[in-house]
This record gives C-alpha cells, structure tokens and sequence, in this order.
C-alpha cells in the first residue's frame, strides 16, 4: 500500500454537508460525482496529499443509507492506494482477509475500487484504490 488515499464520511445531506466542510477544512470542494453503482453521490475535498470523501445515499437500499440507520453520520471507511490492485486483492486473500469484492469495481474520483469486510479488520471498512488506467 502507498499511502492513505482518503477517509469517507457518511453523511445524511451532502447538500448541507459541503459547506460546513469547506468552513472546517478551509478548502473547496473539488468535485461532486454520483456513483450510481454504489448509490451514492459524493463529494471530495483534498487536504495535501490525502482526501476527504462525504458520501450520502442516493437511494434508501445503498450501503451508505444502511450504514447511516445502523451507525449514524461519521467515518465510514478508511482507503489505501495501491499500484496494483488485482495483485493487492490476492495478496490479502492470501492473508486470510474476507474481501466484499475479490474483482475491483468503478469508484468515484477516476478510480477502480475494492473493498475489505470489516470483521476481518477489527470492524473498519478498507477500501483499496487504484487510479483507472
């Protein structure tokens, strides 16, 4: 792994969310995407080298609006850059890590994702990333 990629946030109204981010951090949101895969629109703002994520459901059934009625607003996930993800994914298999996705799939921000289950990661959802090539 490089380096911290970014941590996402869970939030219930990005509408709201981006502006008391943008006073917080004392930066600007850069980008707003939906991920319609993922069910989730987000919002990124970047603090040197790492990114924040502020991540809000865009439909009732999507991860994140599972993690907000269980959990409530907060940190959702913690993500990891990678050279190659494919090769990072076996390699933690390997590990013994139970993996949500053994394939990477489209993320947000140009990147190609996968994520790790929590209870192999004493209850922290990872998330591998790798810029789309």
């Amino acid at each position: 792994m490089k380096r911290i990629e970014h941590i996402g946030i869970a939030v219930k109204d990005i509408e709201a969310a981006i502006p008391l981010y943008e006073n917080l951090l004392n930066t600007s949101c850069y980008k707003i995407e939906d991920v319609a895969t993922q069910g989730v629109k987000t919002a990124f703002f970047k603090i040197g080298e790492n990114k924040i994520e502020l991540l809000a459901a865009t439909r009732p059934d999507s991860p994140i609006a599972k993690f907000i009625e269980k959990h409530g607003e907060g940190i959702h996930h913690y993500a990891f850059l990678v050279d190659d993800i494919q090769a990072e994914i076996e390699r933690l298999k390997s590990e013994g890590f139970v993996l949500i996705n053994e394939q990477p799939v489209p993320g947000a921000d140009n990147m190609e994702i996968a994520f790790l289950h929590p209870k192999s990661t004493l209850g922290n959802l990872i998330e591998l990333c790798q810029a789309k090539k």
